[in-house]
């Protein structure tokens, strides 16, 4: 029986363990919808592993619809359709109000216009999102008449339990959960499935770096983190922990509202000593493979892909000391508690003189095939019960 995936009938709460994709379940083709106003335009952690998930379903022979924000790619093998947002970058001084919260609040909000009109949704026998509310919201637009609705916790599990503000009419017919806390939180109230993330081994594994293609300084440790710039990533009290180290060198990739804080931080705190950069998704295995040692502070990642990534590269890995992230890399990494700068420094001090070789082992339970088929079961059974 595997622990990667896990659901339960809402009617009384009984968990059900097993590998979805076997013959109970309805084998024929499913027409998909994907959507999330990143799609085709970021490569972020919930961008990645939905367009993976949806890549692998269409290979299988489902018949997968992914709509985005931004241009076409070639050779994918679902369907693309392109519809118009106003990039979130615009509204990173917008005010933060229920419920437009953030600056992707109010990005998913000018998706959504053009997603209520602009897809069939009839057309489809399910829905799938990590986007909420606004998102959500439109894919939901024919109620009971639409398509399945599917939600994942990509971003944060609180429309699923929440009751107050925009989070009182959250509604789906299966909800995917990334980690074992949210599972057990919302298992009583929705039809749930345990599924985490996966990793392409092909493109991520142990080998020969190309510091000299990022203006990485060819001599010396390298620190990597790959984090958006925002509060929750906590960059700026990574800074903080590489300037008691003598000679490490940080490197961040990622953007966000904080790019500035962080340059003029690292600037006092780590002259000469850091690097900020923004790298296309085709770079990031070279550039995991350019490191010594990789560093995620977020206290709160429902799943953290980058863990995978990192991981399958060899890197030995530094973070938050949390049930959760133990649940995905096991007891192998060098996690503490990551509140106290000196904690970090000494882990990361530790994870320098252990050098680049990280056991890959285990990791292959985490490969997107096994992902996607765990998500087609989850769908199925949504499906099904339409």
């Amino acid at each position: 029986m595997s622990t990667l995936a896990r659901s339960v009938n809402r009617s009384n709460g009984r968990a059900i363990q097993g590998e979805y994709g076997g013959s109970a379940l309805p084998c024929r083709a499913m027409n998909l919808l994907f959507a999330l106003p990143g799609f085709h335009r970021y490569d972020r952690g919930a961008e990645v592993a939905l367009l993976e998930v949806a890549a692998e379903l269409a290979r299988t022979g489902d018949r997968v619809t992914v709509v985005g924000s931004g241009e076409a790619r070639d050779d994918t093998p679902y369907a693309y359709q392109r519809i118009g947002s106003i990039r979130r970058e615009r509204f990173e001084r917008a005010p933060k109000i229920p419920p437009f919260r953030s600056e992707t609040s109010w990005e998913d909000a000018t998706f959504s216009l053009a997603l209520a009109s602009g897809v069939a949704l009839a057309d489809f026998d399910a829905s799938v999102t990590c986007s909420f509310p606004f998102t959500h919201w439109a894919l939901r637009s024919r109620g009971r008449s639409g398509p399945a609705h599917i939600f994942v916790t990509q971003n944060g599990d609180w429309p699923a339990f929440s009751n107050s503000s925009e989070f009182r009419f959250f509604r789906c017919d299966a909800l995917i959960c990334t980690n074992p806390d949210y599972f057990d939180r919302n298992r009583q109230r929705w039809p749930c499935s345990l599924i985490p993330n996966g990793v392409d081994l092909t493109r991520f594994k142990p080998g020969a770096g190309a510091r000299e293609q990022f203006g990485i300084p060819l001599d010396g440790p390298v620190v990597l983190m790959v984090s958006a710039l925002i509060d929750s990533k906590r960059v700026l009290d990574g800074i903080r922990a590489l300037s008691a180290m003598k000679g490490a060198h940080l490197v961040v990739a990622g953007d966000g509202p904080l790019r500035e804080d962080a340059s003029q931080l690292a600037a006092e705190l780590l002259p000469g000593r850091y690097t900020q950069l923004t790298v296309s998704a085709s770079d990031m295995p070279a550039l995991y493979r350019s490191a010594d040692v990789f560093l995620h502070l977020s206290m709160s990642e429902s799943f953290g892909n980058v863990f995978l990534e990192a991981w399958a590269s060899g890197l030995p890995i530094v973070a938050h000391d949390s049930s959760r992230l133990r649940w995905i890399v096991g007891d192998t990494q060098l996690l503490c508690d990551t509140r106290y700068p000196e904690q970090i420094s000494a882990a990361l001090s530790a994870a320098l003189s252990k050098g680049t070789s990280s056991s890959t082992a285990e990791i292959e339970r985490f490969t997107w095939p096994s992902i996607a088929a765990q998500y087609r079961g989850a769908i199925a059974a949504a499906v099904a019960a339409r």
